[in-house]
């Protein structure tokens, strides 16, 4: 038994797996005649996404000698060194730092690298502005302390000279629209640039007075003429931050305090000039000399007030000079801060004023507070989520082709998905990227409703939406979550557009790309092959859809009329052969014959019976002589509605007439007047013969009447 069952067990698993691949052979012969067939028809199945970068594999376990995994390789990317029984796994940084190659070119817009270099040089620009006014003015420099001060600047002057010699030499540049790399040429725009020109006045080497005049920090003044480096840096670190603002007002706040620390190492010189100590307007010599000086800049420039009053001609004229300079300086500073925080500010300014004029459009007409409600959080939800309300007034200033760089982005990977533009152009693709729009519906908002022409395509590109239906349309048929997409078949849908077969409601806030109709039609004018590829795609969609599903109950509802069951095989064999059914068996067949072989027969009784009826009645009519014009109405089974008009003679009394089975018996009345119906049947009762005066006096009806009998009827 065992062995049996096992037996087949395999035998149904081979079978199961056999069943598989012909299924599957069978789908690829239909897919391969469709493309014979249709050469333009392309598989259904995505385009393949491109492979992703393979990351660097993680410390991998180094396996010791004589170990289990003793014959396993390290790859090319691991470095391990072995020390004494154990091997350890280094960075190869040091190799990397040994075999770098300097660039021979630098791009001074898009290299990070560069915007490094110039933060240190503007660190050894900020040393010097810093520092020489307060190692001038103060007594900080000290024969202590000499060679530290030397030791730096002479490295802030190494900065200098390697920018000079290295990194400004390789720098690209534009030349009549074309971006020159060669060394040459960089070097003599270089040498003939204004900033060479500072950069060689800034090294000044008027350090060689040392010698004769001493350690003078005031010699070293040239080397703050290199401003150009600092605001290259600014141009640049903007560029790349994405707050920049932030940065703005820290330097504008150390444009503030620069100025209050230059203020107070003039007042300290000045201090020092007329004696400490020696009127009340100067600095006497106690604390911390640098903060006392630094307090009384602040009241100065600021004009707090509360200062001494200056006793001498020098005192008065540097207390002067010092006011006018201290409100210019403070009313730039808070302009330009004013500017800084305006422009950071601006979005939010716009987006503030556009709800406050919203609202008082509301207002103003009464709209309903639920309505203010919704508008209002759209207007919340959008700009939180977007930072800004319409993404098409930031992108129509830029050229069309950042705009398609921009679109690819941000939207290919979601339309490259859709089945409907699968092998279509690719160029037909991007410029439909840029026809797409960003619309926000708010939780519950109706995307579509049941009935709608549908002349829009909707691309999820967050939340969620819900498509509703069943009797009574509330129904959560599916949810449909991001990157997907719905109402595609409708872009191409004939005569106006179909009708949406359900209701799509936003689960919760949902962000959707809309692409309308009309923008793909004006699209689909210049790639008539994507358009072609397009309707018969859409049309297969449209056949798919609309075929008819079988729903089956479920097992757990109850039917209120029972199936009936299927009849079975064999059953239906034996009635195909006795005709039963409508096959087409032999007895079947000769049944066919014989029945219509009766049915001819019957026909042509009928028709004989007909004419003999017909001849009778011209026989009465015949017979009968009527003055008038009357026209005979005559029923008969073979010309049913016939309308007969003859010339015949109208009596009263009828003549005598040989008799006729089927001629007519006189009515009971010999006479009837002028405007009564008279009417007389055969002998048979077969016929009826009826008189029926008109409003005109010379003009009657003359109608026969013909009856059938039961065997006739049974017979048809």
């Amino acid at each position: 038994e065992r062995i049996g069952s096992a037996t087949s067990l395999s035998s149904n698993i081979i079978n199961t797996r056999l069943q598989e691949l012909v299924k599957l052979f069978r789908e690829r012969t239909e897919k391969v005649k469709e493309k014979l067939t249709d050469p333009d028809v392309t598989s259904d199945d995505e385009s393949p996404a491109a492979s992703p970068a393979k990351p660097v594999p993680a410390a991998a376990p180094v396996p010791p000698p004589g170990g289990e995994l003793e014959g396993h390789k390290l790859s090319e990317d691991e470095h391990c060194c072995e020390m004494l029984c154990c091997t350890f796994k280094y960075q190869p940084w040091l190799d990397r730092l040994k075999n770098y190659e300097f660039p021979s070119s630098i791009d001074p817009l898009t290299n990070l690298m560069y915007v490094l270099w110039l933060f240190f040089v503007v660190l050894a620009w900020n040393w010097n502005c810093w520092l020489i006014p307060v190692r001038w003015a103060f007594p900080y420099q000290t024969p202590t302390n000499i060679h530290f001060w030397l030791l730096m600047d002479y490295i802030c002057d190494l900065i200098y000279l390697l920018d000079i010699l290295i990194f400004q030499t390789r720098l690209q540049f534009v030349q009549g629209g074309d971006i020159i790399s060669d060394k040459k040429a960089m070097k003599e725009h270089y040498l003939q640039s204004q900033r060479f020109k500072m950069d060689v006045l800034c090294l000044l080497p008027l350090d060689f007075f040392y010698f004769k005049v001493g350690v003078n920090p005031l010699l070293r003044f040239p080397r703050c003429l290199k401003y150009m480096a600092f605001f290259e840096f600014n141009s640049r670190l903007e560029a790349i931050l994405s707050r920049a603002y932030v940065y703005r007002v820290i330097r504008t706040t150390a444009y503030l305090l620069y100025s209050l620390h230059v203020n107070s190492c003039l007042y300290y010189w000045a201090s020092a000039y007329e004696g400490l100590g020696s009127t009340a307007w100067v600095y006497d010599g106690e604390g911390n000399s640098y903060i006392r000086c630094y307090y009384w800049a602040v009241k100065t420039l600021i004009t707090i007030g509360g200062l001494p009053d200056p006793k001498t001609l020098f005192e008065i004229i540097f207390q002067l000079l010092n006011y006018f300079t201290g409100v210019f300086a403070f009313s730039v500073m808070i302009g330009q801060m004013r500017d800084v925080v305006g422009a950071a500010t601006a979005g939010q300014t716009y987006y503030r004023s556009c709800m406050d004029s919203t609202i008082k459009y509301m207002n103003f007409y009464k709209i309903p507070k639920t309505v203010q409600n919704r508008v209002k959080m759209w207007y919340e939800y959008t700009w939180h989520s977007q930072g800004m309300l319409d993404e098409s007034e930031l992108l129509v200033q830029l050229p069309d082709k950042m705009r398609l760089d921009i679109a690819i982005e941000v939207n290919y990977n979601i339309v490259s998905k859709v089945a409907l533009f699968q092998g279509c152009d690719r160029q037909m693709i991007f410029d439909m990227l840029k026809r797409l729009k960003s619309v926000v519906y708010l939780p519950n908002d109706y995307v579509c409703k049941k009935g709608e022409i549908g002349r829009e395509m909707y691309i999820i590109q967050a939340g969620q939406v819900q498509v509703l239906g069943g009797p009574d349309g509330k129904t959560v048929l599916v949810t449909l979550k991001p990157g997907s997409v719905f109402g595609e078949i409708s872009l191409l849908a004939a005569g106006g557009g179909n009708r949406r077969t359900a209701n799509v409601v936003a689960q919760g806030f949902a962000n959707l790309f809309i692409l309308d109709k009309k923008d793909l039609n004006e699209i689909l004018v210049h790639y008539p092959e994507s358009q072609n590829l397009l309707r018969k795609k859409a049309k297969k969609m449209l056949k798919t859809t609309n075929k008819p599903k079988e729903e089956k109950a479920a097992p757990g509802d109850t039917l209120i009329i029972p199936l009936k069951a299927d009849t079975p095989k064999l059953f239906q064999a034996a009635l195909a052969v006795t005709g039963r059914v409508g096959g087409r068996g032999p007895l079947s067949q000769l049944h066919w014959r014989l029945k219509e072989l009766k049915t001819t027969q019957a026909m042509q009784v009928s028709l004989g019976q007909s004419r003999a009826k017909y001849k009778a009645v011209q026989e009465v009519l015949n017979a009968a002589v009527i003055p008038r014009r009357l026209a005979c109405v005559a029923q008969l089974p073979s010309l049913p509605g016939c309308l007969c008009t003859m010339p015949t003679r109208f009596s009263p009394i009828l003549p005598q007439s040989p008799v006729h089975p089927r001629l007519p018996i006189t009515s009971h009345k010999a006479y009837t007047p002028l405007g009564e119906e008279m009417f007389s049947e055969s002998s048979d009762s077969l016929i009826t013969i009826h008189v029926i005066p008109t409003a005109r006096e010379d003009d009657e009806i003359l109608a026969a009447e013909i009856s059938e009998k039961e065997e006739e009827k049974e017979q048809k």
